[in-house]
């Protein structure tokens, strides 16, 4: 990483509440074509969150602490602040002097925006602005939020708005609220009720536009991409239903990391 940080812009992208087992399968059964060119192997990697919902785990990784790999451990962080004694901070780490990621990008040079997605982002209360207020940029408006079907489509063309023009190297996090319920108007004819199949659908219609994305973040120069669930969220299981509890489908997410050559193709 400490060759990477000041070369190349960086994308996170947190595809909130998406769950391991759906992003897997719609992979295996050819339903992610654009994923699928650039995942390392064309597979997603299975991660442990550092959270069970939204905002303690963006709290969590822009401290630098992404979803840990499910293997036994310790596993070094690509970004981590200064902290004696950590043992996942290796020579490879790239070590900021801040208590936040976007800080201590930004003093390296980087231009931080937010393009934020659900609730805890939406800067209408002092909770929904402490992420937020972390970037030099945030973008937040209720086309973004759960109930609009089109919403990834406006963050993307908020994220080009903001980034497009800058010359410096630029951090985006997008927060992505499509995958969150409710979800069930990505089936057509379904009506008030989200399932497996809707939140399944949701990830395919990210698919569909994510391209432009990595597109966008590749015009400049190189983008290491990170992509990967915040938490997943329960649909009945064990009689569970959301987020913020301790169930495997919850702490299970998907994750990826890779580089966008300049041009946009993996």
């Amino acid at each position: 990483m400490n060759a990477v940080i000041g070369t190349h812009d960086l994308l996170l992208v947190t595809l909130d509440t998406l769950r391991y087992d759906v992003a897997e399968r719609l992979l295996a059964d050819g339903r992610l074509p654009t994923l699928a060119r650039f995942l390392p192997g064309g597979v997603w990697e299975r991660r442990h969150t550092p959270g069970s919902f939204t905002y303690a785990a963006h709290a969590a990784m822009l401290a630098g602490f992404l979803p840990t790999p499910a293997a036994p451990g310790p596993h070094p962080r690509l970004f981590a602040a200064d902290f004696p004694g950590s043992e996942t901070t290796a020579p490879g780490t790239w070590r900021f002097a801040a208590a936040d990621l976007p800080t201590g990008l930004a003093r390296a040079g980087y231009h931080t925006v937010c393009v934020g997605g659900v609730g805890f982002f939406n800067k209408l209360t002092p909770l929904g602005t402490a992420l937020p207020s972390l970037f030099a940029e945030s973008h937040w408006e209720p086309g973004f939020g759960v109930t609009a079907p089109d919403s990834f489509e406006r963050q993307i063309a908020c994220a080009r708005g903001a980034v497009a023009a800058r010359q410096e190297p630029v951090f985006l996090l997008v927060n992505v609220s499509a995958l969150h319920q409710p979800n069930h108007f990505y089936l057509p004819g379904r009506s008030g009720h989200d399932g497996l199949d809707s939140h399944a659908a949701a990830l395919a219609y990210v698919d569909r536009h994510i391209g432009e994305l990595f597109a966008l973040m590749s015009e400049r120069r190189p983008c290491l991409a990170i992509v990967c669930s915040d938490h997943g969220t329960a649909y009945g299981e064990d009689g569970h239903t959301g987020h913020r509890i301790g169930h495997e489908v919850v702490w299970t997410v998907p994750y990826a990391e890779f580089v966008i050559p300049k041009g946009g193709r993996p």
